[in-house]
């Protein structure tokens, strides 16, 4: 990477981590790694095929992937 769009991406990744952080892991206390990690998975799943995304007009980036692929 030649560092262009660095900012961009560090900005989007810094927002990504901050709502796992917010409306998943703070919410539900933590007991081990493997509870971190199914917690993880479980909110990824939720925001890649549940939640509604406004960048996007308000879909759900598994059903905007399933348009373009």
């Amino acid at each position: 990477m030649d560092g262009k769009g660095r900012a961009t991406d560090n900005a989007f990744m810094e927002r990504l981590w901050r709502n796992v952080k917010y409306e998943k892991l703070n919410l539900n206390p933590l007991e081990s790694g493997i509870d971190l990690y199914l917690k993880v998975q479980e909110y990824f799943n939720y925001y890649n095929h549940q939640r509604r995304h406004e960048a996007i007009d308000n879909e759900k980036p598994i059903d905007k992937y399933r348009n373009v692929a």
